[in-house]
């Protein structure tokens, strides 16, 4: 009878023993699979996935998703849970890769190897503008940015203030990270502007009689005066020459600009008497910021800008963008009337046609 009960005791060990192996061995290829399994992407290429700044466990499970990032959530959101991760969510850019392991993901995701974004803009006339677009790409918001700019205007020493803090943006396409900070990115735009203005450039501003913010300010105007780019240095020169001589600049761009009506395809003289420092026409000298963040070329432009004796410059009356370019006023009046003339025609033209077109 007491070996029947050793017997008995002893098949109840071997079955404890075999069952407690198999749930163990169960549970070890259990977590094999779930560390070393491929689980990312597997029907799909290498995508890049954003984490926001604030994001939640929650909302980045569902983003993993809904947008087929993760095959398996259970086993992703256990061994991200085992390691932590839930709690110390990094926003950034990053690179997943098809077939990748739960690990291989979350040591992705839990690292610095994010992927560049690139911050573009070009074309900005308002601060507002410029706000959204340097933003496009990156987890910082507009209001976020401008703040930090703000602060910079504030401490800076550099002779940027409100009025002229776009002549630090050199519009073209720079690589970031996601999660720059705005602080960070108003220091790399800035780190921009001074490699820019090297010792060469800023020499040449210097033998102008200008200063390099004044440069830009002056790019501005000549950027909004032609779209011919060969040209540009003619327009220059021709701005400097008033400027020399303490000559009003006239330049229609700023009358529009200062309206704030960007429509406007003609200035008329009801514009000429708006009481605005960026109205050319009653004032002197340059605007106190660039009516627009002038293209470098529109700056190299200024910068080698063609020496000439122009004072005066008139559409031409082809119509082809380009502009005749005169010595005296005497020379300007002439051209004026001569693309009137084309003008009215033009459209006299163009109303016979529409006339026609409508009895059709």
């Amino acid at each position: 009878m007491r070996n029947n009960n050793k017997l008995e005791v002893s098949k109840v060990k071997l079955a404890l023993f075999l069952v407690s192996s198999i749930l163990m061995i169960t549970f070890v290829f259990y977590v094999y699979q779930i560390c070393y399994t491929p689980n990312i992407l597997l029907e799909r290429d290498n995508q890049a996935f954003i984490i926001r700044p604030g994001t939640t466990f929650h909302e980045l499970q569902k983003e993993l998703g809904d947008n087929y990032f993760v095959n398996d959530m259970v086993s992703f959101s256990f061994i991200a849970r085992l390691k932590g991760y839930d709690k110390k969510i990094k926003p950034g850019k990053f690179l997943l890769r098809r077939n990748m392991t739960n690990l291989q993901a979350l040591g992705v995701l839990n690292s610095a190897q994010q992927v560049p974004v690139r911050v573009t803009f070009s074309y900005i006339r308002l601060r507002s503008e410029l706000m959204e677009k340097i933003t496009n790409n990156i987890g910082a918001t507009p209001d976020e940015f401008n703040k930090a700019l703000d602060k910079f205007i504030d401490s800076n020493d550099e002779g940027f203030n409100k009025d002229n803090i776009l002549c630090m943006f050199l519009p073209n396409t720079y690589e970031v990270y996601f999660n720059i900070s705005p602080s960070e990115l108003v220091e790399r735009m800035n780190a921009e502007y001074k490699k820019f203005w090297n010792e060469q450039r800023a020499t040449k501003a210097k033998n102008m009689g200008l200063s390099p913010i004044q440069v830009s300010i002056l790019a501005s105007i000549v950027q909004a005066e032609s779209i011919k780019q060969d040209e540009a240095p003619i327009i220059a020169g021709l701005y400097l020459n008033r400027l020399k001589k303490n000559i009003a600049l006239q330049a229609d761009p700023t009358l529009v600009y200062a309206v704030g009506d960007f429509t406007i395809k003609r200035v008329l003289n009801e514009h000429k008497e708006i009481d605005s420092p960026y109205n050319t026409y009653k004032y002197p000298g340059l605007p106190p910021g660039p009516i627009n963040v002038p293209q470098i070329s529109s700056i190299e432009a200024v910068l080698n800008y063609q020496p000439n004796n122009y004072y005066y410059m008139c559409a031409k009356e082809d119509f082809s963008g380009y502009h005749n370019f005169a010595h005296n006023l005497d020379e300007h009046n002439r051209n004026a009337r001569n693309y009137q003339r084309a003008l009215t025609a033009e459209m006299r033209k163009a109303e016979k046609n529409k006339r026609a077109y409508t009895k059709q």
